[in-house]
């Protein structure tokens, strides 16, 4: 709301032409709102309203015109901008401003004066916040400190009329005018003491007269100078800190605090080491002088001290300087450093593979130089050993003993890896390798390669010429296992074949002292002994089975025919009307050898007329080929070539003359000759028995030899002896053996069904099919003796 005086009107009318002025004076207070209406000029001044907009009714320019405006349709003067009376007239007792009004036709000039009364719209201010007083702590009381006034731009009673203090013990107020100014001054009342308080916090208050009244604060800091006085002080009396080894350089380990109640070089406090403070703590820890903080400089190892005892001084800057010390104990805490360490003493590098269990190796010895969890310390064994650890009674003590049986043929020796690892956080562990090396005993006895063994020899071998060599092995070391050998030798005669033998004892190296014929030995064994050099010695036997083979040393004989003289001649007398194919005679023959040695083969030299007789070659069958004429001779020679298959063939011849006779002169002559023939055929029948009944007797005892196999499912080597005779009339041998799972068989011209000849053999060698039912080898050699007797 705006209020103002009412208005004072002066008409001052001179008639100079149609000039007209007038001047009226309006009141307003400050900061009344904008728009705000202070009086009617036209009004006031008896101005017709509704001409007014004709006559221009205006403010002139003036300086602070601005402040107001009228409005031409009513003639209200208002207040148009912000009235700020403390800054249009500062502190100037009275405020007005001048307005000039101008109103044409007829021209007039009025003059307003609007006066801005004060209005308690500021608040006391001081220019500074907050003062500081210094003031020594032996100041008597009495003493006056003039303190800063407060400043108001409201006049009269709107500005500061008075100040007030805050309650305290030491100071009062007292206010000085000083013209229109009131000075306030600070009293000291009662003597201060710095050590009891440092600073004094007061506040000055100061008031206006407004309603309601306005104030500002000033907050006052009596800062009390310190005089030296008073000693510096600890903290404390003893300081203990623990501090962890290994830490890095200049780390703080405490800092030591001491204050002195006085201030300034009199409380400044500086800190130094005890004078008796020993020159290797010196070395390990520094002191800031002005700080107090102790520092770390050198290496810290708890294994070289656990406590550091250092004594610390503290003195002022006064003078004179007052001291106090104090005690810094500084524990150090263990960490885990140090690795463990392994100390091993070996009783012996080397084990005999025989120990017993628990046998000592070596003695063991781990040590940790930290102390607690992390000087304590695990032994343990990596990997998998015939050994182990048994703690001794002693704390980090160990034994290495054997704990399984040792074997040097399998594992001769051992890299031990040795683990011990602290209890540390994190842990630390120590390696360290043993090496043992296992030693040998005698405890394997030699080995052959093979038991039985085999050797074929081929017979006519050369006296004293090496025929075969054994070997052992033993796993033991050095003198266990030098093998010598050795033969078995029964009791001599005829059969014992070991005897006739020779063996180098340091090789094994065998060789036959005399030349073995096939025809009068086929198989025979010896046994070999093996014995090793060391204490007690160990031996092995090997049977050695020696299957002899047989050369093509023997010529085929001539059985028939033979003469008296005994040349293989014959003649033959047959009849001149005899048909084609008559069988004039056959010539047979014999072969000691087996095999393709023994088989024979026929075949004609020499004849007179090819064309008349014809020979069998295998069975050595003399017939004729056509009937006999007139014109042929009376009388054939023929000559007939028996050999062997060998590699070399042997052979032998006979001779065969055939005379042509007439019939009755052929039955004259065949009974003469039959009872001459009967000596001879009853040799070759006496023979033909004595062969029969050698197959008879080695047939039954291939029967039990058989019969003893399929019992004993042993594949040991058996062998059969069958003498035979062919049907064809040649005499030959066959022999059968077993070795391992083959059977092998030595036959003559004729072979068995199904056999086959194995290449690479000694030409008479054959492979039969493995028959291992008895039944059917039984049936076999009865069908092959029915034959030999059919054709006996």
């Amino acid at each position: 709301m705006m209020s103002w005086s009412c208005a004072l009107l002066f008409s001052l009318l001179c008639c100079f032409g149609e000039l007209v002025s007038a001047q009226i004076k309006y009141s307003t207070p400050e900061e009344v709102k904008v728009g705000a209406i202070i009086g009617n000029v036209a009004k006031d001044l008896g101005l017709d309203v509704g001409n007014l907009a004709n006559r221009r009714f205006r403010i002139v320019s003036g300086a602070q015109d601005s402040l107001f405006e009228v409005n031409p349709n009513n003639g209200v003067l208002y207040v148009h901008k912000n009235l700020d009376r403390e800054q249009l007239c500062d502190r100037n007792g009275a405020c007005s401003i001048d307005v000039k009004i101008v109103v044409e036709n007829p021209l007039e000039i009025h003059y307003v004066t609007v006066e801005i009364t004060d209005a308690n719209d500021h608040a006391p201010t001081f220019v500074e916040k907050e003062k500081v007083i210094e003031i020594a702590e032996n100041t008597l009381p009495g003493a006056r400190f003039q303190l800063p006034g407060a400043r108001d731009p409201d006049v009269g009673i709107n500005s500061v009329q008075r100040y007030k203090l805050s309650q305290n013990e030491h100071f009062n107020l007292e206010i000085r005018d000083r013209g229109e100014d009131k000075i306030p001054f600070l009293v000291l009342q009662r003597p201060l003491d710095r050590e009891q308080k440092i600073n004094h916090s007061l506040i000055l208050t100061a008031m206006d007269g407004g309603t309601p009244p306005k104030s500002a604060n000033l907050n006052i800091t009596i800062k009390v100078l310190d005089i030296n006085d008073n000693r510096p002080s600890f903290s404390k009396e003893v300081y203990s800190v623990i501090l962890k080894e290994n830490v890095a350089l200049e780390t703080v380990v405490i800092k030591v605090q001491a204050t002195d109640l006085d201030e300034g070089t009199n409380g400044d406090v500086e800190y130094a080491f005890g004078g008796d403070t020993n020159s290797k703590v010196l070395e390990l820890f520094s002191l800031d002088r002005n700080t107090g903080e102790i520092r770390v400089k050198g290496q810290i190892d708890y294994e070289t001290a656990n406590v550091f005892k250092l004594d610390v001084q503290a003195s002022d800057r006064g003078q004179p300087p007052m001291t106090t010390d104090c005690r810094v104990i500084i524990k150090i805490q263990d960490v885990n450093d140090n690795k463990p360490e392994i100390e091993v003493t070996s009783i012996s590098s080397m084990v005999p593979e025989d120990s017993k269990h628990g046998t000592v190796i070596s003695l063991i010895s781990v040590t940790d130089i930290d102390s607690g969890l992390n000087g304590k310390v695990q032994c343990s064994l990596t990997g998998n050993v015939p050994f182990e650890l048994k703690p001794s009674f002693k704390e980090n003590m160990y034994s290495l003993v054997t704990k399984e049986k040792l074997d040097r043929e399998s594992v001769s020796h051992y890299d031990i890896s040795i683990t011990a690892t602290d209890y540390g956080e994190p842990p630390l562990s120590a390696f360290k390798t043993l090496s043992i090396q296992v030693s040998d005993v005698n405890d394997n006895t030699p080995e052959f390669s093979h038991s039985p063994l085999d050797l074929y020899l081929t017979e006519n071998n050369a006296p004293g010429a090496s025929i075969f060599s054994v070997s052992a092995f033993d796993k033991d070391l050095n003198d266990n296992a030098a093998v010598s050998y050795r033969m078995i030798r029964g009791e001599s005669g005829p059969n014992d074949m070991a005897s006739f033998l020779n063996i180098n004892s340091d090789n094994g190296q065998i060789s036959a002292l005399k030349s073995f014929d096939f025809e009068v030995l086929k198989k025979f064994q010896f046994q070999v002994v093996a014995t090793d050099s060391g204490t007690p010695s160990l031996s092995s036997n090997v049977t050695v089975n020696v299957f002899i083979l047989d050369q093509n040393d023997n010529a085929p004989v001539i059985l028939y025919p033979v003469s008296s003289n005994g040349s293989a001649e014959g003649v033959e007398e047959i009849p001149r009307n005899v048909n084609a194919g008559h069988l004039v005679t056959k010539v047979r023959a014999y072969d000691a050898d087996i095999g393709y040695n023994g088989w024979l083969l026929f075949s004609l030299q020499e004849v007179t007329d090819h064309s008349l007789f014809g020979l069998d070659r295998y069975t050595g069958q003399i017939r004729t080929l056509r009937s006999f004429t007139e014109t042929d001779e009376a009388e054939h020679k023929l000559l007939i070539l028996v050999k062997d298959n060998g590699n070399v063939s042997l052979s032998a011849t006979a001779t065969v003359i055939v005379k042509l006779v007439e019939p009755k002169e052929a039955f004259a002559s065949s009974d003469v000759k039959s009872a001459t023939k009967v000596d001879e055929e009853d040799n070759v029948t006496f023979y033909l028995m004595i062969t029969l009944g050698s197959v008879s007797v080695l047939f039954i005892i291939s029967i039990i030899v058989l019969i003893a196999m399929q019992c004993s499912k042993s594949t040991d080597y058996t062998s059969k002896y069958l003498q035979e005779t062919n049907y064809d009339g040649t005499l030959c041998h066959s022999i059968q053996y077993r070795s391992g799972d083959k059977r092998y068989m030595l036959v003559g011209p004729r072979m068995s069904i199904g056999s086959t000849i194995v290449p690479g053999s000694h030409a008479n060698t054959l492979v039969l099919p493995d028959r291992r039912r008895g039944s059917t080898e039984v049936r076999n050699l009865k069908h092959l003796v029915s034959k030999i007797a059919s054709q006996g």
